[in-house]
C-alpha cells in the first residue's frame, strides 16, 4: 500500500515537472549581460521579465522619448501643428554628437524636426521643438521633470533635452531607470504618430538633401518592431528601448549599459522573443460584431443593434484564457434622434479584476424621432396589448 502510494506521488511529481518544464527552461536560458533592463506587456503594463530595473543610469539619447512625450502632448491639446515652422537658434545649431546640423536661423517644420529626433536621435532638433515649445530649453527641461513627477517615475531626472552629459563632470547629468523608461514609452506609444516616424528605417530632408537613417536596427530585421530609441555616451554605454507588436500582441523592452551595439539590439530580441513567447492574442470580438439589440422608445424604428466598430483583441498568457471576462454596459434612457456610430454603451474588458480596456458600443444606423402620430399608434398598441395580457 505504502509502495503504491511512493510511486503515485513519484508519477504526479513527473508529470507536474514536464508540465512546468518549458516555463523553467525559458527562465534558465534568460541570461542578459547588461547592467539592467526590463520586459512589460503593452496593455496591463505588467513586467515579465526584470533585472535591476530600478538602478539609476544615464540613458544618453532615451532621454528623446520624454522630449517626444511632451511634444506629442502639446499637438493633441491644439498648442502647436505639425506643419508649423521653428527656426533653428545658435544654441540650438552649438549641440554635438548625432545632428542634422541646423544652421542658426533655418527653418524647418515641427514635423520634419521630430522625424529627425526619432529617426537619427537629432541633438539639434531637440532643443529646437524645446525653445518652439517653451520659449527656453531651462523652462521645457523643467516640464520634463514635472511629467516625470506625474507619471510617477522615481528613479529620473533630466539635465536636459537630449541626453549629453554636461560640459562640467561635476553636475548632476540626466539619470532615469529600466523601470521608468518602460512607463515612460508606453505613455509615449499612445500617441500612434509617433510609430509612424520610429518604423521608419529611411527618409529624407530638405527636399532630398539630406538623409535620415534609422539607428534602431530592429526596425529592419526585427518582425514587428516599430520603435523606439536607441542611446549612447560614453558614460551610458548602448542602450535601447524598444517595442514590437505582433497579432495585436506589443511589448516594451529596456536594455541599458550594455558594453557594444550588438549586445544591446540582440539582447532586446531575447526580452521580446520571450514575450511572444509567453502570450498568445486573445479575439474577445470581430469588427461590427453586434454586442446587443437596443430598444428605443422614441424612435421612428423602435430597435436597432449596437456594435464594436473595431475588432478587440487582448493579451493572455498561453493557457490562462479563463482570465479574460467582459462585462457589456448599455446607457440608461436611449433617445432619438441618433447618427450612426453614436455611442450607446462600453464593453468592459478584465483580466480578474484588473480593467486592461473600455470599449464604445456605437449604434449601426441612423435613427430618426418617431412622429407624433407614430408615438399615438405605438401607445394604442402597448396599451391593447397590456389589456390582451390582463384577460
Amino acid at each position: 500500500m505504502l509502495s503504491r502510494l511512493c510511486r503515485s506521488v513519484v508519477f504526479i511529481t513527473f508529470i507536474l515537472f514536464l508540465a512546468f518544464q518549458p516555463v523553467l527552461a525559458q527562465e534558465a536560458d534568460f541570461d542578459i549581460k547588461a547592467k539592467s533592463a526590463i520586459l512589460i506587456e503593452y496593455e496591463t503594463g505588467e513586467i515579465l521579465y526584470q533585472k535591476n530595473p530600478d538602478l539609476e543610469l544615464p540613458p544618453a539619447s532615451m532621454t528623446k522619448i520624454m522630449t517626444m512625450l511632451l511634444v506629442m502632448e502639446a499637438l493633441e491639446e491644439g498648442r502647436v501643428k505639425l506643419d508649423d515652422k521653428l527656426v533653428c537658434s545658435e544654441f540650438a545649431a552649438s549641440m554635438g554628437g548625432s545632428q542634422i546640423w541646423l544652421e542658426p536661423g533655418e527653418e524647418m517644420s515641427l514635423e520634419d524636426l521630430m522625424k529627425a529626433i526619432a529617426i537619427v536621435s537629432a541633438n539639434d532638433a531637440s532643443v529646437v521643438v524645446a525653445e518652439y515649445l517653451y520659449g527656453t530649453e531651462e523652462a521645457f527641461v523643467r516640464r520634463m521633470n514635472e511629467r516625470a513627477r506625474e507619471l510617477g517615475l522615481k528613479n529620473s531626472y533630466f539635465y536636459n533635452t537630449n541626453g549629453l552629459p554636461p560640459d562640467n563632470p561635476d553636475v548632476k547629468g540626466t539619470h532615469s531607470s529600466a523601470r521608468d523608461l518602460a512607463i515612460l514609452a508606453r505613455e509615449l506609444i499612445k500617441h500612434k504618430k509617433v510609430l509612424e516616424w520610429t518604423s521608419t528605417w529611411i527618409d529624407y530632408l530638405r527636399n532630398g538633401k539630406s538623409v535620415l537613417n534609422n539607428t534602431n536596427r530592429l526596425i529592419r530585421f526585427y518582425p514587428g518592431a516599430d520603435g523606439i530609441k536607441t542611446g549612447y555616451t560614453q558614460e551610458a554605454k548602448y542602450c535601447l528601448t524598444s517595442t514590437a507588436e505582433r497579432d495585436g500582441l506589443r511589448f516594451i523592452a529596456v536594455v541599458m549599459g550594455a558594453d557594444d551595439s550588438e549586445t544591446r539590439f540582440e539582447e532586446s530580441k531575447k526580452l521580446l522573443n520571450y514575450g511572444f513567447a509567453l502570450f498568445q492574442p486573445l479575439e474577445l470580438a470581430k469588427e461590427n460584431e453586434i454586442v446587443e439589440t437596443l430598444n428605443i422608445p422614441n424612435g421612428k424604428e423602435e430597435t436597432a443593434n449596437g456594435v464594436l466598430e473595431e475588432q478587440i483583441i487582448v493579451p493572455v498568457r498561453r493557457g490562462r484564457e479563463e482570465e479574460i471576462s467582459k462585462v457589456v454596459e448599455i446607457d440608461k434612457n436611449i433617445r432619438a434622434p441618433l447618427k450612426k456610430g453614436d455611442r450607446v454603451g462600453s464593453l468592459k474588458i478584465y483580466k480578474g479584476n484588473l480593467l486592461l480596456k473600455t470599449v464604445d458600443i456605437v449604434i449601426d444606423r441612423d435613427i430618426e424621432k418617431a412622429s407624433f402620430f407614430q408615438m399615438f399608434r405605438r401607445i394604442i398598441r402597448y396599451q391593447i396589448g397590456s389589456l390582451a395580457v390582463i384577460r
